[in-house]
């Protein structure tokens, strides 16, 4: 697919994490950063997302939002770029489980966190993901399998649940494993990664300069 990408997003928000997988496809793209506040709530970016959220990506015809589906969405389109393994085999399976794992059970187990709400025992039955332990004990099983969570290849679901580990050893907002802290240095040096993150971390100081 040879159609432009315009990749939506704002340096401090999810957008880095959607920046990492664009730098991993390889496929070039222009960045249109919005802005918080009225112009992410309003015409003509409330046409692309109507939640007036950042990230998002328009390729050629069509629209993504959401940082899981975006990742996903670019693993397929660009197949060459070996990000997602193929339908046909056996790790497929382990990638959408922990991708979605990723977006579901591990965003709602941190944000909650965070947010400083957190279910009696019996309530967290109703919770999709149970308890914010056993969402810790999980994804320590996961990234402690094998070097990367569809197997021995890196993939998306890499990008997004790595960068979940990232943040949340970085700022605190999940427990510090040693697995955790295995397995994001085990991705940290990918040259994708490094870009990423420089080309974000320049558009921030623009943005807020010192």
């Amino acid at each position: 697919m040879a159609s432009e990408i315009i990749f939506y997003t704002n340096p401090m928000s999810r957008g880095r994490i959607v920046r990492w997988m664009l730098e991993e496809v390889g496929h070039p793209y222009r960045t249109e950063i919005v802005e918080y506040g009225p112009q992410m709530k309003s015409p003509p970016y409330s046409d692309i997302n109507p939640m007036g959220k950042v990230p998002a990506l328009r390729h050629g015809d069509a629209v993504v939002t959401e940082t899981a589906a975006i990742c996903a969405y670019l693993a397929d389109a660009f197949p060459k770029a070996g990000l997602a393994p193929t339908p046909q085999s056996a790790e497929r399976g382990r990638y959408y489980r922990w991708m979605f794992f990723g977006a579901g059970p591990l965003e709602a187990a941190i944000t909650n966190k965070a947010c400083g709400f957190e279910a009696s025992e019996e309530k967290s039955r109703m919770l999709g993901y149970g308890s914010f332990a056993s969402v810790m004990d999980t994804l320590e099983k996961a990234v402690s399998a094998s070097d990367y969570l569809a197997g021995d290849t890196f993939s998306a679901a890499d990008v997004y649940v790595g960068s979940q580990v990232a943040w949340g050893l970085r700022y605190g907002t999940m427990e510090t494993r040693p697995a955790f802290e295995r397995y994001w240095d085990r991705l940290k040096d990918r040259p994708a990664a490094i870009r990423a993150a420089r080309i974000d971390d320049d558009l921030l100081a623009k943005i807020r300069p010192a």
